[in-house]
């Protein structure tokens, strides 16, 4: 096949010919010769896709499909071919219009619906007045295809144009099949067709309405039940009572298998109880084994979906899923996103009584193949350590993290330590660097967390000021955390232990100021002026007591 824009009339001639051939039987058969239509028609459309301009083939295309009125496959073709070309060529569409109205009145519902489909797609303005009489009288069709066709017909209507559909009734046609109509697919077209035309709120305040939806939900198609559901999660009932009812009415849809009801039900469930503390807990205790199923699914997706609900909730209601934190494990086969949401998961219900078992899980996915994997593990550990008060054998299994002898798993150990620290100062005295090495640690985020650390925590640590060093002498080529940080470790080291200090803040300082990095360079000043403002107050006390030899401060 050619590409596109080589040899269009190549091309476009020998479809001509092909499809004037087809206009004639010939000696073939009726079945040879439908067989040769649709392969032809398939050629057009093709090309068509292709960017092609076909619709100068429009007379045989109408005379082919004229010729075989009973093949449906032909007639979808050729809607198509009209459809698409409507837009760009109004002559052609309206050459079609006549073709349109009279298959409308075919005595194949299929046709019906198909021409009346197609008849509202050319959304041509002008024509408008050729469209509005076969959509109300499909709204009153006796199959059930040709309904839902005409009801999204009058939404295409209003976009086009919405005076015309108020001014034929159509909207209040439509309300009216929403009530009495047998099929539930024509009531869930109507029902989209009212939530865009009137807006949410006003399809609410229909109560008569939203108890018709909700007695036959169960007829309604997955998509469709999730439409209403939707809608009844912004009802607003008049009492606790009617609150039941509601609740009563939907309460099977938690238990069906497609993960958007569930959902869409929990929705409404969690919704509707908000203002009602008791029944809300209850709820939440109600939904806990749905979720739980959900999650088990081996499907990534619907796990993710329902995990991304799952810690929404569980931020709101810890306590209730608790007792339940194994079902947030993580498996061998989930994705790392998967994971990801699982470990944030077992973070917010980690508490005093599962507070270990949860670390012991997380300590062996520190050991996953996967560094990212491993790297949120150990992140986990350190969030929880932070929410529990029994912090002890959680910082032992940090420190134990630190010998793993994995790049990865020490650098985000560093970076929890740090944070961990601070909230905990006291634990300083029993952390060991072992054969850490600022200089070794390649992650920029965990050097500047051990060399904040080094700083904090020098009076236990004996060799602080010469494991800073190496970073001093090549502060340039440090990134710009890691030179903040080291600022501020010097000045610390220089006030608690001058004497071993004094070299590695004068090579930060020297170098901080002339770092072209706005942020260092400013700090540098403020240390440099505060340490001369310090050394100033220090060697005028001494000389007011009659000392004249400089201070070692």
């Amino acid at each position: 096949m050619s590409k596109r824009g080589t040899k269009p009339r190549g091309e476009f001639a020998e479809l001509s010919a092909q499809l004037q051939g087809l206009c004639m039987q010939g000696k073939r058969s009726n079945e040879e010769l439908r067989h040769a239509k649709k392969e032809a028609f398939k050629k057009v459309i093709n090309y068509m896709t292709l960017g092609m301009d076909m619709s100068g083939l429009f007379p045989m295309m109408t005379s082919c499909a004229n010729l075989s009125p009973d093949d449906i496959v032909l007639k979808k073709m050729m809607y198509l071919y009209i459809t698409h070309y409507a837009a760009s060529t109004p002559d052609l569409a309206l050459l079609a219009i006549n073709q349109l109205q009279k298959d409308c009145q075919d005595q194949d519902p299929t046709v019906r619906g198909l021409a009346l489909r197609s008849l509202c797609s050319l959304r041509i303005p002008n024509l408008l007045e050729y469209v509005v009489t076969p959509v109300t009288v499909g709204l009153d069709d006796r199959h059930p295809y040709v309904r839902r066709t005409a009801v999204m017909g009058v939404l295409k209507i209003w976009h086009m144009n919405p005076d015309i559909v108020e001014s034929q009734g159509m909207l209040q046609h439509v309300q009216a099949l929403l009530g009495q109509d047998s099929d539930p697919q024509v009531m869930a077209n109507g029902l989209t067709l009212l939530m865009q035309v009137q807006g949410v709120k006003r399809v609410v305040s229909n109560k008569a309405l939203m108890y018709t939806l909700m007695n036959r939900i169960k007829e309604f198609s997955d998509w469709s039940q999730c439409q209403v559901l939707e809608l009844v999660s912004h009802y607003t009932p008049e009492n606790d009572s009617e609150v039941y009812d509601l609740l009563n009415a939907l309460e099977d849809r938690l238990a069906v298998n497609n993960s958007a009801v569930v959902l869409g039900a929990m929705k409404v469930f969690l919704f509707q109880t908000l203002n009602m503390t008791v029944t809300h807990q209850q709820v939440l205790e109600r939904v806990k084994e749905q979720l739980k199923s959900l999650i088990a699914r081996d499907d990534p997706a619907t796990a993710y979906a329902v995990l991304c609900h799952a810690r929404l909730l569980v931020s709101r209601a810890a306590m209730i899923f608790e007792s339940d934190y194994m079902a947030f494990y993580c498996r061998s086969h989930d994705p790392w996103y998967v994971k990801q949401l699982k470990m944030e998961i077992l973070t917010l219900i980690a508490s005093s009584t599962n507070v270990y078992d949860i670390i012991g899980e997380l300590t062996e996915y520190a050991r996953d193949i996967s560094a990212d994997t491993a790297r949120l593990a150990v992140k986990a550990v350190g969030r929880i350590a932070l929410s529990v008060s029994d912090v002890n054998g959680i910082v032992e299994r940090l420190l134990m993290f630190l010998e793993s002898g994995y790049d990865h798993i020490v650098a985000e150990t560093l970076i929890q330590l740090k944070d961990l620290l601070r909230r905990y100062p006291d634990l300083g005295e029993v952390f060991s660097m072992g054969d850490i090495r600022p200089a070794n640690v390649t992650d920029k985020e965990a050097r500047a967390a051990l060399v904040w650390i080094l700083g904090q925590f020098a009076q236990h640590i004996q060799g602080a000021p010469y494991l800073l060093q190496p970073l001093a002498d090549g502060f340039a080529s440090e990134p710009s955390v890691v030179k903040l940080s080291l600022l501020t470790a010097a000045a610390k080291l220089f006030f608690s232990r001058p004497a071993e200090s004094r070299k590695l803040l004068g090579a930060c300082l020297a170098a901080g100021l002339n770092d072209s990095d706005q942020d260092v360079h400013d700090r540098a000043l403020l240390y440099y002026r505060w340490v001369h403002s310090v050394t100033a107050v220090t060697l005028s006390s001494c000389s007011s007591c009659g000392a004249f030899r400089p201070c070692k401060v």
